[in-house]
């Protein structure tokens, strides 16, 4: 996903709120919102986080992982800016697309953070770079896959609770499915605490959850994330259905659905089974048998 150009950084002279804390209640939050001209977007899931302890929480999970550099996405009001600045974790990028936002961070920031106008789901991570944000539920997913697929080093994330723990599910969970194999594939998500939705303003319709996604080091467990993608989707795509009926779907004419079990190492018993009973180590192989078994093109020559 490239990064868009309209990234902007330049400075400004800070107003005499500078150094004051970010507001953190409803009331200080919808005050200063309607006193910038900024009103959240229902149909983008805009929420801003209220609760000064949640984003303490976060920026404490936040120096657990051995940040280099800190990139907050989606600044907002500062209120988690705040809480990183507290800890003294440096150097801090907060990425903000909303342009009165940018102008009210970096006035109350100031020296202590740089604040760049862009888009988070675009923002280039630099290497060895913790993510970190209050992510709104409406796009976090699509955003969250981006980074595991960059290899950003570390995530700290408040996203809708389902969400969080579809990514957190093993398998036998009825919320085990193509989200729990994609993360576990590109490294480990652990869940923490679950945040109401009196902790927003605007209230939500749902809970959210702060998660860490940790990548894997090393090479990926399959070969080719895209396989991966493919394999999971066409399987999950009829959950009440056994693998008997549903791995037919991936064998092609010269390797029949049993041979493509046997490759993949899985259980005798596989053709009886459900997808979400496996765990997502029987997917990568399976995936890997499927590369190696992929046609090559057939070279002609003069």
């Amino acid at each position: 996903m490239p990064t868009r150009s309209t990234v902007s950084s330049s400075s400004r002279s800070p107003p005499s709120d500078a150094g004051l804390p970010a507001p953190d209640s409803a009331r200080a939050v919808e005050e200063t919102l309607a006193g910038l001209g900024v009103r959240p977007s229902r149909r983008l899931g805009q929420s801003f986080l209220v609760d000064a302890f949640v984003a303490d929480a976060e920026a404490a999970l936040v120096a657990s992982s051995d940040p280099s550099s800190v990139v907050e996405i989606g600044g907002g009001l500062g209120i988690l800016t705040e809480a990183i600045v507290r800890r003294g974790l440096s150097p801090l990028t907060v990425v903000e697309r909303d342009p009165r936002l940018v102008r009210f961070l970096r006035g109350r920031f100031a020296q202590r953070a740089r604040v760049i106008e862009a888009d988070g789901a675009s923002f280039e991570i630099p290497k060895g770079a913790v993510v970190v944000g209050n992510l709104p539920f409406s796009v976090a997913t699509p955003m969250l896959i981006h980074w595991m697929e960059s290899r950003v080093k570390a995530v700290v994330a408040m996203v809708q609770k389902e969400v969080g723990d579809r990514l957190c599910a093993s398998e036998g969970s009825k919320l085990y499915g193509r989200l729990s194999i994609v993360a576990a594939l590109y490294g480990s998500v652990e869940p923490f605490q679950v945040v109401r939705s009196s902790s927003f303003f605007p209230m939500p319709e749902v809970e959210g959850r702060v998660i860490v996604f940790r990548r894997h080091e090393g090479e990926l467990p399959a070969r080719s994330p895209e396989r991966v993608v493919s394999v999971v989707r066409t399987l999950f795509s009829s959950r009440r259905k056994k693998l008997g009926n549903l791995l037919p779907r991936l064998a092609s004419s010269r390797t029949d659905a049993k041979e493509l079990a046997r490759r993949a190492q899985w259980p005798e018993d596989w053709q009886d089974r459900r997808p979400e009973t496996l765990p997502p180590s029987d997917f990568f192989r399976l995936a890997d048998v499927l590369e190696e078994l992929r046609p090559h093109p057939e070279v002609r020559h003069p």
